[in-house]
This record gives structure tokens, C-alpha cells and sequence, in this order.
């Protein structure tokens, strides 16, 4: 009864820190059973601690949708998995496209994977993205204009969706803060949802990147339904019911696994 207690205290304590836990990423730390976890997940939504999500659960936040992490958080977090989907994202783009860049450390290190020598266009409101493509003298960057939001130095508002309205793209790389299978695909900014949905309608193409920690997440603002992307990359702890309902919707789910080098 003890360690069931202990468990249950420290995956309370993995709800406050992530906002969200998942169901086989749990059965792993604690080896126990996806059943025992499942169970402690039931008991801690019973008592009004967590919500039950696709694959996990979700902190139970009286104060609201979870909270927004600070840019250099961000940048912290999940770098091995983010290299790697930023590798595998970017052997998606072929020489000739057009291409969205989204916001994001995700989408950031796309950028960084992309060949110097490569003839593309890349659209982004991104300031890192920006400074890191600049090593790329074939490739023709358009940056969209707007304000700048400091907490993630990305460009925002009227002018960035105006400079969207007339722009056609092959893909587009969406980097999300929350993935639900209900509520849909979210971020925690207004400007960025209403520029994130003028980008998804101007893309051929919808390439959701994000690591497993997002998904069950629900952030403030709406960006699409999970029907509305064609690809989704990610990392091997997505779960499995998740990745089942997702390729029945018709999305191509393809994961990276942490020994890919």
C-alpha cells in the first residue's frame, strides 16, 4: 500500500511539473502494469486531481487550460527527441517546394537539418528560425511581418496574416502546444491559433511535428481538428490508440525511435 501511495504522490508530482502524464511512459518509470497505472489514473481523477485524456491524463487545473513554459523551458525540453523529429521532418522537403515554418523549438530544429545547398522558399514568423536559415545562400526565406512576442520571439498579428492571405504552399510544419483527440490541436496564443488556421488553409500539405509530452494536452486556443493534417511526426511513446485512431482519420503518423541516430 505504501508504494501505490508513493507512486500515486509522485505521479502527482509529474502532473504539476508536465501538465500532462502518459499511460505507457508511467508503466516504464514505475514498472508496474499499464492496468496498475490505469488504476492510479482513475483514483487520482476521482478524487478531482487529473482528467482522464487518450492514452494518459490531464492536471486538473482550476486556474484554467495548462500554462505556457518560457521560450528557454522550451528549448530544454525533449531536445533528443526534438533532433531527431527535426531531422526526420526536414527529409521531407524536396528541392522546389515551398515550405511553412511554424514557430516552435520543434519546428526550430527542422531548420537546423535543412541542406545549405537546397533551392526552396521558407515562410516563417519565427526570429530563431530566421537567423538559423540565413547559412542557406540557395534558399529564398520570406519572413512574415507583424509585432514580435518576446516570450517566444515569433512575429504576430495583422500584418503577419495579411502578408498570409496571398501565399499558396506545399507543406506546412505545425508545431502545437496541445494535441487532443476531442478538443483538437492548440496553443495557448490567440494571435498564433488565428495565424496557425490562415496557414493550414494556405498549405497543400499539413505536417503536425511534436513530441509524445503534448499529446492529451488542451491549451486556451484552437488550431484544427485532427482530421485537418495529413502527417503527424513524432516520437515512438505516442500511444498506440492514439496512433490507431489517428491513421483510421486517414493522418500518416510516422514515429522516430531515441536509438536513431
Amino acid at each position: 500500500m505504501r508504494d501505490t501511495s508513493s507512486r500515486r504522490e509522485r505521479i502527482i508530482d509529474m502532473l504539476r511539473r508536465q501538465g500532462s502524464v502518459q499511460v505507457l511512459t508511467l508503466s516504464e518509470t514505475f514498472a508496474v502494469s499499464t492496468q496498475t497505472i490505469r488504476k492510479d489514473l482513475e483514483f487520482l481523477a476521482k478524487r478531482g486531481i487529473a482528467t482522464r485524456s487518450y492514452g494518459g491524463a490531464l492536471l486538473n487545473d482550476r486556474h484554467g487550460p495548462h500554462s505556457e513554459a518560457a521560450l528557454e523551458l522550451k528549448q530544454q525540453r525533449h531536445t533528443d527527441e526534438k533532433g531527431m523529429i527535426g531531422k526526420l521532418a526536414a527529409s521531407y522537403i524536396n528541392a522546389g517546394e515551398s515550405v511553412i515554418l511554424d514557430s516552435g523549438t520543434t519546428t526550430f530544429q527542422i531548420a537546423a537539418n535543412i541542406d545549405s545547398d537546397m533551392e526552396i522558399v521558407v515562410v516563417t514568423n519565427d526570429f530563431g528560425i530566421l537567423s538559423e536559415l540565413t547559412r542557406c545562400e540557395k534558399l529564398q526565406l520570406i519572413m512574415l511581418g507583424g509585432s514580435l512576442r518576446r516570450k517566444n520571439m515569433a512575429f504576430y498579428g495583422a500584418q503577419a496574416e495579411y502578408a498570409m492571405k496571398n501565399i499558396l504552399i506545399d507543406k506546412l510544419f505545425l508545431g502545437v502546444d496541445g494535441f487532443h483527440m476531442e478538443k483538437g490541436i492548440t496553443t495557448h496564443f490567440e494571435p498564433e491559433a488565428s495565424l496557425n488556421r490562415m496557414m493550414c488553409q494556405a498549405a497543400n500539405e499539413v505536417i503536425v511535428v511534436t513530441d509524445s509530452s503534448k499529446f492529451g494536452r488542451i491549451c486556451l486556443h484552437k488550431i484544427a481538428d485532427p482530421i485537418g493534417i495529413t502527417r503527424l511526426i513524432t516520437d515512438s511513446n505516442i500511444p498506440p490508440e492514439m496512433a490507431s485512431h489517428l491513421r483510421s482519420l486517414g493522418v500518416d503518423v510516422v514515429t522516430i525511435d531515441r536509438q536513431e541516430e
